[in-house]
């Protein structure tokens, strides 16, 4: 667990209270918005979350935490489960994808999943339409404002706020259900938010199906950077303290990253291309999945990160959010090659076979116990099957 997984789970109680809702992985239990915000610390602290290029940020890790903690203590069917899912899935990309992101200081997810676990959690209660409404409003309005995520160098584990704006919708609904009343107008400002990506093709082409899955435990902006380092070094068939210089070009809004080549936290260290291709190209993919703290003082990753040249060129001037690019060149013995990498591995346009979107839970789950471990699997297979979603509340809290 990490320190910001414990942290969540020591206050939550203190702060919302005891309950009925799940706590992931633990036999505790608190009231629906602690227990999501408890799980959206989880889902968010490894940086292995989901993404969505649209919306430059990672919807699921507060959607999936608020639907599971209101369906566990609503106990709603496991087909109403998966349709809210969908359903903040929608809205919150939408959101995020109606911004004109080229002007905006900051993409942090914290800024626009609150709305979708509003609309999500609304609905999954059954609240009517004006009540959702005001909730997706009141989410919005009191969304923070995310003030250091990605500019500053000191590591903090607050990063996207992800957390607090699962929270924050929870209670956006119980806000709106009780009385109060949003700006309804809020996403009516033509300057700011594109009208036909707000509204337009409802259930034509729906938001979650152009989700990517991510391979390492850091920021997406590092991970074509990453691919293409192994690719190369695999090709030159180099040791990687034998690399003279590595230069990745990229896109202008990855070098707004901290990019530390000496981080002193693993939240810093998410937030450094050089360090993460670093650590990749020494200890292979697997030491990013996730990445562990023992690897912050290692001096050859340290020594090789130094040597990693960041440059944003024009090719890339009018990629982003569409893409997260990257070009790799390595010099090693007197050679030198370069690789492109586009889409990284796990993006809609290069998905992740199912084989390997098992291999990556089998890793990451590798603390628990088998029995916890298949009673996830058998669960998640079974949404959408068997009318009751039990199984999986049952599986993921309670063996610990």
């Amino acid at each position: 667990m990490t320190t910001a997984g414990k942290a969540s789970l020591k206050a939550a109680g203190e702060i919302w209270g005891e309950g009925g809702a799940t706590v992931w992985f633990s036999k505790r239990r608190l009231r629906p918005v602690g227990a999501a915000f408890v799980n959206a610390t989880y889902a968010a602290a490894l940086d292995l979350d989901d993404g969505h290029r649209q919306a430059s940020g990672h919807p699921a890790a507060a959607i999936v935490p608020a639907v599971l903690a209101v369906a566990e203590h609503i106990g709603c069917s496991s087909d109403r489960l998966l349709s809210a899912l969908v359903l903040g899935y929608e809205i919150a990309v939408r959101i995020a994808a109606a911004r004109d992101i080229k002007t905006i200081r900051t993409t942090d997810t914290g800024l626009w999943c609150g709305p979708g676990v509003a609309a999500a959690c609304g609905w999954l209660t059954g609240q009517p339409t004006s009540v959702i409404a005001h909730a997706i409003a009141i989410a919005g309005q009191t969304a923070t404002s995310q003030a250091a995520t990605g500019w500053t160098k000191l590591g903090h584990t607050v990063k996207e706020g992800i957390p607090w704006a699962t929270a924050n919708g929870l209670q956006a609904v119980a806000l709106a259900a009780a009385g109060h009343r949003g700006p309804l107008d809020l996403l009516d400002v033509p300057s700011f938010y594109d009208r036909q990506r707000l509204l337009n093709d409802y259930s034509e082409d729906w938001a979650i199906q152009g989700a990517y899955f991510k391979l390492y435990s850091c920021c997406r902006w590092a991970h074509a950077a990453i691919d293409g380092a192994l690719e190369l070094a695999a090709r030159l068939q180099v040791d990687a303290d034998d690399i003279e210089d590595l230069l990745i070009e990229t896109f202008d809004r990855a070098l707004t990253l901290p990019n530390q080549s000496e981080p002193q936290s693993a939240e810093a260290a998410q937030y450094s291309i050089p360090f993460c291709v670093a650590l990749a190209l020494i200890h292979g993919p697997q030491a990013l999945l996730p990445m562990a703290d023992t690897y912050l003082s290692d001096k050859r990753v340290i020594s090789l990160a130094r040597r990693v040249r960041l440059l944003s060129i024009n090719k890339y001037a009018d990629v982003f959010p569409a893409s997260t690019p990257a070009c790799v060149t390595i010099t090693a013995k007197g050679r030198s090659e370069e690789v492109e990498v586009l889409h990284p591995k796990g993006e809609a346009q290069n998905p992740l076979t199912v084989k390997e979107l098992q291999e990556k839970f089998w890793k990451l789950s590798s603390a628990l116990c088998k029995k916890q471990r298949f009673g996830i699997v058998a669960a998640a297979d079974g949404l959408g099957v068997h009318d009751s979603a039990t199984a999986l509340f049952e599986a993921l809290g309670g063996y610990g």
